[in-house]
C-alpha cells in the first residue's frame, strides 16, 4: 500500500504547504531578469502568485528557485516586507524538470501536510479555483485520493501536456479522474489531438508526492523527471487525481514570451475592470482602464478613457475622473470631479473638488471641500482651504492655503533657495494678482490682496494692498533694430 491511500478523511485537517516553482529561466522573454519578475498590473508575477497563496493561509510558503536566483528573492523581498508570510527558499542549483523542483522541496514539508504545487509564472489563478480545487483533493468522499489536478479544456492545446481521462462523469461515477499526463513533446499524433491540458497545478497529500517523485525516471525526450509522471502511477495504483475543470482556461496559464505577458496583462486588467463594474463602477471603455494596485469605490463613480489607477487609490460617491488621467495613492472624497490630462500622486481631498484639465497634483496636496485647481498647475505640499482657487498656470509648493483665496494665474511659491524648502502661507480671503512671485518664507494676511506681477519677499499685512513693481520708463529715443 502507497503511503497516500485512505488518507482522504482526515487531509482537509492536515496543514498547508505551498510550493511555487519559479526556477526556469524563461529565455524566451529576453531579458536581463527572471521570468517571474515580469510586471503585470504593476506589480512582479510572482507577486500575484504569493498573493493567492498567502490568502489560503498556509503553514508554509515554498519557493523553488535557480536561475538568477539572487535577483528573485532580492525582488521578492518588497513582498516579504509586507506580507505576514515568511518564505523557505529552496535551491534547485540545476534545472532537472518539474519533478526535480518538488523533491528538492519535499525536506521542508512535514509528512501528514497538504501540498499545493504553483507556478511562479501562473499568476491569473484565482483563489476561488485553488479553494475549489483543495475542497476536491480533501473530499472525504469515498471515491476521494486525496489527490486532484487542475485542467483546462482549450480549442489550440499547442505545446501544452495533454491530459488523458477517464470515461465522461455520471451520477454513478462521479468527476473524471487524470490516468495520465503526456507532455507534447513526447505525445504521439493520436494524444495531440486531445484538447483537456494540464496547467501543472495540484493538490496532494505530502505523502503521495515523496513516495510518487522518488520514483519519478527521466524517460523522455528532454531527460528531465516529469511531475506529471506521478498521475499515472498513481492511476496504475487504482487511485487515479480527481480532475478540477477551470471554469475560465486563461486562468490557469501564465506567459512565455513578451507577446503573451502583453495579452496576461489584458487580460487580468480586464478581469479587474469587470469585478469593479460588478461594484457599481462605470467605465466608458473597459479595455482602456489600467489597474496597477488597489482601488476601492463608492456609488456612482465614472471613468472616462484611458484612466490609470497606481497603488492604493480611494474613490468617494460620485467621483468622476476624466480621460488620460493617472490617480496614484490618492483619497478622494465624494464629489471630486478630475478632469482629463490630469496627474495626481498623493492627494487627499476633503470634500467635492474640481481638478484640471492639464492638472499636476503631487504628494502632500490636500484640497478642502469647493477647492479648484484649473490647467497647468502644479502643487506640492499645498494645503487647500473651503473655496479656495488657483485656475491656472500656477506652481504652488510648501503652501498653506486658507478659505476663499484666489491664485491669479502665473503665481509662484518660490519655496527653493538650492538647499532649503521654505513655506508660504496665504490666509483666508487673499487675492493674489497675476503674475505673482512669493519668495518664501512668507505670510499674505487675510484679504490681503497682491498686485499683479509682484515679487514679495517679505510678509504682506492683512486688508491691504501691496505692490512690488519696478517703475515703467520710456525711452523716447530708442529706435527698432533693423536687419543688416
Amino acid at each position: 500500500m502507497m503511503p497516500h491511500e485512505n488518507a482522504s478523511a482526515n487531509t482537509a485537517q492536515a496543514p498547508l504547504h505551498v510550493v511555487i516553482l519559479a526556477a526556469g529561466q524563461g529565455s524566451r522573454m529576453k531579458s536581463d531578469k527572471p521570468k517571474v519578475l515580469q510586471t503585470l498590473c504593476g506589480q512582479p508575477m510572482i507577486f500575484h502568485v504569493l498573493n493567492a497563496a498567502a490568502h489560503l493561509q498556509p503553514a508554509q510558503i515554498h519557493v523553488v528557485y535557480g536561475h538568477l536566483g539572487e535577483a528573485l528573492q532580492a525582488g521578492v523581498a518588497a513582498w516579504q516586507a509586507g506580507a505576514q508570510h515568511t518564505i523557505n527558499w529552496v535551491l534547485q542549483a540545476k534545472q532537472g524538470g518539474t519533478g526535480d523542483a518538488v523533491r528538492h522541496a519535499m525536506p521542508g514539508i512535514p509528512e501528514h501536510a497538504r501540498v499545493l504545487v504553483l507556478y511562479g509564472d501562473a499568476p491569473a489563478l484565482s483563489e476561488a479555483t485553488l479553494r475549489r480545487l483543495m475542497a476536491s483533493a480533501t473530499s472525504a468522499d469515498a471515491n476521494s485520493t486525496g489527490f486532484a489536478a487542475l485542467v483546462a479544456d482549450v480549442p489550440e492545446p499547442g505545446s501544452l501536456g495533454r491530459v488523458k481521462l477517464s470515461a465522461p462523469e455520471s451520477p454513478i461515477s462521479g468527476p473524471r479522474s487524470v490516468l495520465q499526463i503526456i507532455e507534447a513533446k513526447d505525445a504521439d499524433a493520436e494524444t495531440l489531438r486531445l484538447r483537456t491540458v494540464n496547467t501543472g497545478v495540484l493538490c496532494a497529500s505530502a505523502a503521495l508526492l515523496r513516495a510518487h517523485s522518488a520514483l519519478l525516471k527521466p524517460n523522455n525526450v528532454q531527460g528531465e523527471l516529469y511531475l506529471t509522471d506521478i498521475f499515472a502511477s498513481c492511476a496504475a495504483q487504482s487511485m487515479p487525481a480527481t480532475a478540477v475543470f477551470c471554469s475560465d482556461a486563461q486562468e490557469g496559464f501564465g506567459a512565455n514570451d513578451a507577446w503573451e505577458l502583453a495579452q496576461l496583462e489584458r487580460y487580468l486588467q480586464l478581469r479587474q475592470v469587470r469585478a469593479l463594474c460588478v461594484q457599481g463602477l462605470r467605465v466608458a471603455d473597459p479595455l482602456r482602464v489600467d489597474v496597477r494596485g488597489s482601488l476601492q469605490i463608492g456609488r456612482d463613480v465614472e471613468f472616462d478613457v484611458n484612466v490609470l489607477i497606481e497603488g492604493q487609490v480611494s474613490l468617494g460617491d460620485g467621483v468622476r475622473i476624466g480621460a488620460f488621467c493617472r490617480i496614484q495613492d490618492c483619497q478622494l472624497a465624494a464629489g471630486t470631479v478630475v478632469h482629463s490630462h490630469c496627474e495626481l500622486t498623493g492627494v487627499i481631498t476633503t470634500g467635492p473638488c474640481k481638478i484640471g484639465p492639464f492638472a499636476r497634483l503631487r504628494p502632500g496636496t490636500e484640497l478642502a471641500a469647493g477647492s479648484q485647481i484649473g490647467n497647468f498647475v502644479e502643487t506640492k505640499k499645498a494645503r487647500f482651504g473651503p473655496g479656495s482657487k488657483a485656475s491656472h498656470l500656477s506652481y504652488l509648493g510648501d503652501a498653506t492655503i486658507g478659505s476663499q483665496v484666489n491664485i491669479g494665474a502665473g503665481t509662484i511659491t518660490c519655496n527653493y533657495d538650492g538647499v532649503n524648502k521654505f513655506e508660504t502661507i496665504i490666509e483666508d480671503g487673499a487675492f493674489i494678482g497675476s503674475n505673482s512671485n512669493l519668495v518664501a518664507p512668507i505670510r499674505i494676511g487675510a484679504f490681503a490682496t497682491i498686485g499683479a506681477g509682484s515679487t514679495l519677499n517679505q510678509d504682506a499685512p492683512a486688508g491691504q494692498l501691496t505692490l512690488a513693481r519696478s517703475k515703467a520708463i520710456t525711452l523716447p529715443a530708442w529706435k527698432r533694430p533693423k536687419k543688416r
